[in-house]
C-alpha cells in the first residue's frame, strides 16, 4: 500500500505552473506578432518562387531555401514556447540567421536566373523588414522580459 502511494505521487503531474502561464498570457501570442505574420507571408512568397526552379534543383537549392524560409516563423513560434527571456531571444536570433541564409540563397537563385530582379527585390524588401522587426523584438525581449506581452 505504501508503494502504491509513492507510484501515484510520482505519476501525478502538477499542472498549476502551466495553468498559471495560460491564465496570465495567451499561450500562442506569437501568432499576433506582425513579424510572425510577415515571416509566414515571405514563406508563401518564396515557396511560390521555388515552383519555377528547374527540376534538377528540387533536392538542392529548393530544399535548402524552403527549409530556411520556413525556419523563420517556426523559430519565432518556438521561442515563444520558452519561458525565459534568454531562451526566447535565442530563437529570435536563429530566425534572424535564417533570414540572412534566405537572402544568400535568393541571390544564388538570381545569379542562376531562376528568379528575376523584380522577384528578388520583392523578397529582399520583405527580408529587410523582417530582419529589422526581429532585431527590435530581440532587444525588447532582453530589455523587458515578457512585460511587453501584458
Amino acid at each position: 500500500m505504501k508503494d502504491e502511494s509513492l507510484f501515484e505521487c510520482a505519476t501525478t503531474v502538477d499542472t498549476s505552473f502551466y495553468q498559471n502561464i495560460a491564465d496570465n498570457m495567451d499561450a500562442f501570442y506569437f501568432r499576433k506578432l506582425e513579424v510572425y505574420q510577415n515571416a509566414k507571408k515571405l514563406s508563401r512568397y518564396v515557396c511560390s518562387l521555388i515552383k519555377k526552379f528547374p527540376i534538377e534543383e528540387r533536392f538542392d537549392l529548393c530544399s535548402q531555401l524552403r527549409r530556411a524560409v520556413m525556419s523563420i516563423p517556426i523559430n519565432i513560434a518556438e521561442g515563444f514556447g520558452r519561458f525565459s527571456a534568454k531562451e526566447k531571444a535565442h530563437f529570435i536570433e536563429i530566425a534572424f540567421g535564417s533570414s540572412t541564409e534566405v537572402l544568400c540563397e535568393l541571390e544564388i537563385a538570381l545569379d542562376e536566373h531562376y528568379i528575376n530582379e523584380e522577384e528578388f527585390q520583392e523578397a529582399e524588401a520583405q527580408l529587410i523588414l523582417i530582419s529589422k522587426q526581429l532585431s527590435r523584438l530581440r532587444s525588447s525581449i532582453l530589455n523587458n522580459g515578457d512585460s511587453f506581452l501584458k
